[in-house]
């Protein structure tokens, strides 16, 4: 169980990202975090694994205040959330494998990653991650050498390397073309409902939310402006999350 509890948000320069935002979200959800660019989505991804410092209120993930924790015990329970980036967060000259073994940097000794001396059943793990997203006969080109939807699933099987219970995707597919979007949303989907994982994923088109998300939050200006089923975003609704002026697609 995630729990988000009165979370604020204030940047240096003044500008409130998240006002007062609080939601739950049981295991095994695929949520959709959807609104404006600027709403806050990124934020509060980013908060949840402390990538950024929430000004105010709490996060607690299976019992432990995820927003009050430090060092060894914050990277503890960051080994079960996976993050999932718009622009891959590759290491662009190393190996598609080294960049999947990344993902298990939270378990192996630091001495021995740097060495990149991983044991076997790690590298085994990581063939078989990016087998599951089609690539593993990309395991040894450089990820510079990949197409961005390739990209993007070297990026989800690293995620799964950390054999997650929470998977964050931060507007996962906002780089790519509607057909590699909809191959990196089917991939998350089927980790989500063959693992048991759950996911939030930050999104603006709403075809894809109601296609592959259980649930949809939306924020406008920071603030949570709805919560439920994405069938239940009507003309009414979309306005409120989108603005008067939004033209309605999908």
């Amino acid at each position: 169980m995630l729990r988000v509890k009165n979370l604020t948000k204030v940047y240096e320069d003044g500008t409130v990202a998240l006002d007062n935002v609080s939601f739950e979200v049981p295991d095994g959800q695929f949520v959709a975090i959807i609104g404006l660019s600027g709403s806050g989505k990124s934020t509060l991804l980013r908060c949840i694994n402390r990538l950024i410092e929430p000004t105010s209120g709490e996060i607690w993930w299976n019992d432990v205040k995820l927003s009050h924790i430090s060092g060894e015990e914050l990277r503890r329970a960051r080994r079960k959330i996976g993050m999932i980036f718009q622009h891959f967060n590759l290491v662009d000259r190393s190996s598609v494998l080294t960049n999947v073994l990344s993902g298990r940097l939270g378990y192996v000794n630091p001495i021995a990653s740097i060495l990149k001396r991983f044991p076997p059943e790690d590298i085994e793990r990581a063939y078989a991650n990016l087998e599951r997203v089609g690539i593993r006969d990309k395991a040894h080109n450089r990820a510079d050498e990949l197409s961005g939807g390739q990209r993007q699933r070297v990026g989800i099987a690293r995620a799964l390397m950390q054999e997650p219970e929470l998977i964050l995707a931060d507007e996962p597919v906002a780089s790519l073309d509607p057909a590699l979007a909809h191959s990196i949303m089917r991939h998350l989907q089927q980790i989500n409902q063959e693992d048991n994982i759950t996911v939030l994923c930050s999104l603006h088109f709403l075809d894809l939310v109601q296609q592959y998300s259980t649930r949809a939050i939306a924020l406008n200006k920071g603030q949570l402006v709805f919560d439920g089923r994405p069938e239940e975003i009507d003309d009414e609704r979309f306005a409120e999350i989108y603005g008067r002026e939004a033209e309605r697609i999908g």
